[in-house]
């Protein structure tokens, strides 16, 4: 079967847009399948699990063929739960989002009704809800349907297994005879096929195959992590594991080269391939990846087709993936000839749930990780070090090496000594050794450095904090204190990150200024305090450090109740008005300090 690609669907540019920004590019078996027929108004019986992309094959059409100018209920679509009817909804004002003149609600019960009455009564177009609830709303005279276009059933099979058969057609006599009735179901036993001869008007049959995992010599495990928490975590996995070629998927080209980005600047060899590339661009990036030149590839999945590389150790889900069957795909480039492969998912929020239904629809095991820390990056570090010693010792020739080391055990050096004062040798030699600060006087786990530009370059917390995610990778809850004074500033970073971040910044442009970075030189102790209190005084400043809680004081020291008080912030109003920033977080962000050694973090 030839797959539909989604820039070629004749669609809105609103819709292209919305369908672009959620990363779709090529449709799913059954979005190819019943797209076309549904933009034609037919009525659709479609075959297929959860999870391979039904709510975007009924909800890409549906938006399409809404009249905008409509304010009436238009399209109802009903579902076995409410987990589910929530997740439809979301789907749907994802690819409405830029068509403000469509609303969409779900109905369920365990929320309170009058709230959904109150919503209804301002305006809706679309409603997703369960069958018992939307039966209550009908009751109570609060929703009229007799405007309805489109009726769609979603898992027609659960709802009927729950018993749902008797409620679906008390619904479906409200409705007008004219509309479309669009009906899906993983299933479709014979009750189905009667719902749908006794409703639907000749409606086109589409089928979509479960596919089973082919590939068992996988160990596939997940990993429940925040957001912006993925790539702290695809380090240490990658660190731990070492593997000789790994392939990373995301959902969408703009994520690719991010993270690409974010990859290069912490050291790692990757490369991303997505579709505006171009075939010479591809060929470049495929080449290098072949040859060992870079380890790690970054893909979108419609880039990665056809993609027949021997020796993948490691598949990254950056991404859970949109279609349960691109899935499958993505897993079975690892563990080829024989060999074992590892597939690791990294699964954020509501995410867990499509996890659940790629386990269902592939019929395999999908078990949970735990975050590893950075004394088990470190232990695992050394171990590999040693085995490359091990296997050095046995392979290479140093016998000049040996008879330099008998000289100066004649001389009564000890071994020990001598193979520490070697490895120490190593260690400094290597491009990636750890700098050594000094004393910046920076808070503990941090290191100070100072910053060549100010609030008078248009520089503020905000733009630093930009600037240095977009470089280095990290987020404002990793970074310390960010002190802004008039023609330079100071920045905290944790100590474990900070020589990646000196190698990476030593010079760059903030806010289209160059830049000149270094660590912070100590303070000259013999100044006055007050005059560094004044000038600390007018500093835009995003304080990190916690602090006791004093019931006499505010959050910035003064008095409660003191005419100084007072005093103070009408004198200072502008300034203090600029410095919101930290007032207003410092309580909420001052715990993350130390976030890299809690795997809580994640």
């Amino acid at each position: 079967m030839e797959k539909l690609e989604f820039k070629n669907l004749n669609i809105s540019e609103e819709l292209q847009k919305a369908v672009e920004d959620m990363g779709f590019e090529e449709a799913s078996p059954i979005q190819s399948l019943a797209i076309p027929q549904i933009l034609a108004k037919k009525d659709v019986t479609g075959q297929a699990q959860t999870g391979t992309g039904k709510t975007a094959a009924f909800g890409i059409p549906l938006l399409e063929n809404m009249d905008k100018n409509d304010e009436s209920l238009q399209a109802i679509i009903l579902c076995p739960t409410r987990e589910l009817a929530i997740q439809v909804a979301e789907e749907l004002r994802k690819l409405a989002a830029y068509m403000p003149e469509i609303n969409v609600l779900p109905v369920y019960g365990g929320q309170p009704i009058d709230r959904q009455i109150k919503a209804l009564r301002k305006g809706v177009q679309i409603i997703i809800g369960t069958p018992g609830r939307v039966m209550d709303h009908i009751n109570r005279g609060t929703l009229d349907l007799r405007t309805i276009k489109t009726i769609i059933l979603d898992e027609a099979d659960e709802m009927l297994d729950m018993g749902f058969r008797e409620d679906i057609e008390y619904i479906l006599q409200y409705i007008p005879d004219e509309r479309q009735f669009l009906l899906f179901s993983a299933t479709l036993p014979n009750e189905i096929l009667q719902l749908a001869q006794t409703y639907q008007n000749n409606p086109e049959i589409v089928k979509v195959t479960q596919h089973e995992l082919t590939t068992p010599d996988i160990d596939q495990k997940y990993f429940e992590v925040k957001e912006d928490m993925k790539l702290e975590l695809l380090s240490r996995l990658l660190d731990i594991h070492d593997f000789n070629l790994s392939l990373v998927f995301c959902n969408t080209k703009r994520k690719v080269d991010k993270l690409v980005s974010h990859l290069q600047v912490r050291g790692y060899l990757a490369d991303g391939l997505h579709g505006d590339l171009t075939q010479n661009q591809r060929d470049r990036v495929m080449r290098k990846f072949k040859k060992g030149n870079i380890e790690i590839l970054v893909a979108t999945d419609v880039a990665a087709r056809g993609i027949d590389v021997g020796g993948v150790e490691g598949v990254f889900n950056f991404d859970i993936p949109n279609d349960n069957e691109y899935y499958v795909h993505r897993i079975g480039r690892t563990g080829r000839a024989g060999k074992t492969g590892k597939a690791f998912s990294f699964v954020s929020g509501r995410e867990i749930y499509q996890l659940r239904d790629i386990q269902r629809y592939a019929k395999t095991k999908i078990e949970q990780a735990p975050i590893p820390s950075l004394s088990d990056v470190e232990e695992v570090k050394k171990d590999n070090f040693i085995e490359e010693l091990k296997e050095k010792i046995n392979t290479e020739d140093i016998s000049k090496e040996i008879y330099i080391i008998e000289k100066l055990i004649e001389e009564d050096f000890n071994s020990i000594d001598i193979a520490a004062t070697l490895l120490k040798g190593i260690i400094e030699n290597s491009p990636y050794k750890e700098e050594e600060f000094g004393d910046t006087e920076a808070h503990e786990g941090f290191v100070r450095f100072f910053v060549s530009v100010g609030r008078k370059q248009n520089i503020t917390v905000n733009v630093i904090l930009n600037t240095i995610h977009e470089k280095t990778g990290l987020t404002g809850h990793q970074i310390g204190n960010i002190d802004i004074f008039d023609n330079f500033s100071f920045v905290e970073i944790p100590s474990d990150r900070a020589s990646d971040f000196y190698r990476f910044m030593g010079d760059t442009y903030i806010a289209n200024k160059r830049a000149h970075i270094e660590p912070a030189k100590p303070r000259d102790k013999s100044k006055k305090k007050s005059r560094d209190n004044k000038n600390k005084k007018f500093s835009n400043k995003r304080n990190r450090k916690s602090r006791k809680f004093n019931p006499h004081r505010d959050n910035n020291g003064f008095k409660k109740d003191n005419s100084s008080y007072y005093s103070n912030r009408n004198n200072n109003k502008k300034t203090y008005r600029k410095d919101s920033y930290s007032k207003n977080s410092y309580k909420k962000d001052s715990y993350k300090n130390e976030y890299r050694n809690d795997t809580n973090a994640f």
